[in-house]
């Protein structure tokens, strides 16, 4: 097996590397099991060659004694080696887990989309591998030559032919590596892409059963299943043929290590008993090698997974426990910020430049694909493919912690993404739960009395993506969740695209709060009438900002356009912007 890719200076390397103390106690006993693995053909050479020409039962009694003891010590170094590497397996994971998770979920905000689950699967994967039969087989392997130079004591022949077996086991197994790699790399590859399409598709499993989408979907689906069958099928046909062409070997070797010994004793070169023992002692020399060949799919699998895990914590480095930042005022700069997206020639955000102080109401407005949705992120410091700098009181927003930023952020995007669990908890971000902090931040919301509508108030669960509401509830404990904790800076992305009367009315009511707490608001929407509350106006069209001004000169100018027209119209500089730039997406 080629190692090199496990021992790679890394991340994950450096991490095994506090294991060195387990894995060196496991060689240990793996060394002890080994020569221990002795004491059978040694006791048949015993017994055939000393006991039975001498008839004497003392001496039988007393060699299976001291067989019995042996067995004994090699049975207590085996169940020590295996629960050893299963304390490492649960040491390893305390030591990744967390890790593996917060770049799990730091790649798929970068690329959504793409199978989040993936590297959990790869940390169990390697885990099992290096604490599992995979490990077996790389420790057993250097003491092929020990039981060979063994045979070697015996007689020449024998060892001559052990190492003949050995070679054609090596090499099947080299062969074998060569043949499968390609097509085992690109199952693995086709299966990882099938498990994300399937997770997509059943996110959104009502609009697929609602149109009748799900036959040509299902078609779709089984074109890549039977893509990714084949591909399996054919790693599975060349591992097939390797561990039958093992097994003749291995099988052809026993018969011919008896039949070779079988041939010495009648020359008068062995004893009958060495014969058996060392038929017995050359298949435990082979047993290592066949070992490695029926473990080479595990070995390809963990080798991916650790490619995997590296590079995901290579591109998500740890981040720092706290910046140590005073509390944030809410005083935000826009510095020539550009946003983009892979596969898209224009930037979606266009060296933007802005200053919002803190405690200002700011409402963005412009046609759809004018890139508010994608401004929206970068000033919560969400948006992955970005120049220019957003900056919070003077400090970079990249620069702070998430953990320590998160209390003095309020976020609602779009798309409201509730979890599994209770209103409670969910207006509480999953922290501790704050009975006066969640309802004072539901009363702002205007969501309280509704709450306490609800059978069991705000131990109501909402159901996986908060299923078990309707779309105006989840927005509105949605808002709730952005306003707990009294956080300095809020960004609302269409917070009333939802909300019937009461629910807009009770969004002024909590916009008119903030404002008066002096808490900084920006605000993303298409309808005009909430601009009231709003002190400064920004306008984007096509990723630019075209207007920047205070709202009264939007409310102004608004008030003396013909009934019907549109007033964010007038910002616009080409009337056929909105057409174009609708199919942009953000």
């Amino acid at each position: 097996m080629n190692l090199s890719s496990f021992f790679q200076r890394n991340e994950l390397t450096e991490t095994l590397g506090l294991l060195r103390r387990e894995f060196v106690v496991c060689v240990i006993l793996t060394m002890v099991v080994n020569l221990l693995m002795l004491t059978p053909p040694w006791y048949m050479l015993q017994v055939f060659d000393r006991v039975l020409p001498s008839q004497n039962e003392l001496t039988l009694i007393a060699l299976t004694l001291v067989m019995l003891f042996l067995y004994a010590v090699m049975a207590f170094a085996e169940w020590s080696r295996t629960r050893l590497l299963v304390r490492t397996g649960v040491k390893l994971d305390e030591q990744l887990n967390s890790r593996v998770f917060n770049a799990s979920f730091e790649a798929h905000l970068i690329r959504y989309g793409e199978n989040s689950a993936q590297p959990i699967s790869d940390l169990t994967n390697l885990r099992q591998f290096l604490t599992g039969h995979g490990l077996f087989a790389i420790l057993d392997a250097p003491w092929t030559p020990i039981y060979v130079a063994v045979l070697f004591l015996l007689h020449p022949l024998l060892g001559w032919l052990s190492i003949f077996f050995s070679l054609l086991l090596a090499a099947l197994s080299y062969l074998g590596q060569r043949r499968m790699l390609a097509p085992l790399d690109k199952a693995m590859e086709l299966l990882s892409q099938l498990q994300a399409y399937v997770q997509s598709k059943l996110k959104n499993a009502e609009i697929i059963e609602s149109l009748g989408m799900l036959g040509d979907l299902r078609s779709r689906w089984l074109s890549r299943h039977q893509q990714c069958l084949r591909q399996h099928h054919e790693a599975q046909d060349v591992g097939n043929r390797m561990q039958a062409v093992s097994k003749f070997l291995r099988y052809t070797q026993q018969s011919l290590a008896l039949g070779a010994g079988a041939l010495l004793v009648i020359q008068g070169e062995l004893s009958p008993g060495a014969m058996i023992a060392a038929n017995v002692l050359m298949g435990r020399a082979m047993a290592p090698i066949d070992q490695l060949v029926s473990t080479w799919k595990a070995y390809f699998s963990a080798r991916k997974s650790y490619q995997r895990l590296a590079a995901l914590l290579a591109r998500h480095p740890q981040r720092d426990a706290g910046s140590g930042h005073a509390v944030p005022t809410g005083h935000l700069r826009i510095e020539d910020l550009v946003a983009s997206v892979p596969g898209r020639a224009e930037p979606i955000l266009k060296g933007l430049n802005a200053e919002i102080p803190a405690g200002a109401v700011i409402v963005v407005t412009g046609p759809s694909g004018s890139g508010k949705t994608t401004l929206a992120r970068c000033l919560v410091g969400i948006w992955p493919d970005l120049a220019g700098t957003v900056l919070l009181d003077g400090v970079a927003m990249r620069s702070w912690n998430r953990g320590e930023l998160g209390p003095f952020l309020g976020y609602l995007p779009q798309d409201i993404e509730l979890f599994d669990g209770t209103i409670a908890e969910n207006i509480a971000r999953f922290g501790k739960i704050d009975p006066a902090k969640v309802i004072q931040a539901a009363e702002r919301a205007g969501v309280h009395r509704m709450v306490l509508r609800l059978p069991r108030g705000y131990d109501t669960p909402v159901g996986d993506g908060g299923s078990l509401l309707s779309g105006g509830q989840r927005q509105r404990i949605g808002l709730a969740r952005a306003l707990y904790g009294d956080p300095s800076v809020i960004v609302l992305d269409e917070p009333n695209s939802n909300l019937d009367d009461d629910g807009e009315a009770a969004l002024l009511a909590a916009l008119q709060d903030l404002k008066a707490l002096g808490r900084t608001v920006i605000l993303i929407t298409h309808r005009s009438h909430i601009i009231g509350v709003a002190d400064r106006l920004l306008t984007l069209v096509g990723g630019a900002l075209v207007h920047d001004g205070p709202a009264r000169e939007y409310r102004e100018h608004s008030a003396v356009l013909p009934a019907g027209a549109n007033p964010a119209a007038a910002t616009r500089p080409d009337p056929g912007a909105d057409a174009r730039l609708s199919l942009q997406p953000l």
